[in-house]
């Protein structure tokens, strides 16, 4: 993997100034985010209710889509 896995929210906001979005900066950035929130104590319920909630730059589908990616990292980090 080119992008070592973030431990901050700042690390992945700063990767907005990127020219090109690749899978691996999206598999860093969901791997990043699962260590973020795991390590303040949330659990994966928490975390898939918030990738759920409505939001206008995912559409219904593509958010249920995520939320099994989220599932399926978090069980392959657990």
């Amino acid at each position: 993997m080119n992008y070592p896995i973030p431990d901050s929210t700042q690390e992945i906001m700063n990767w907005q100034q990127k020219p090109v979005v690749d899978e691996e900066m999206v598999a860093a950035a969901i791997a990043g985010v699962i260590k973020i929130v795991s390590s303040q104590g949330q659990s994966l319920d928490e975390l898939t209710a918030q990738v759920l909630a409505d939001d206008p730059l995912l559409s219904k589908q593509q958010r249920r889509w995520l939320s099994q990616v989220v599932t399926q990292a978090w069980d392959s980090f657990a």
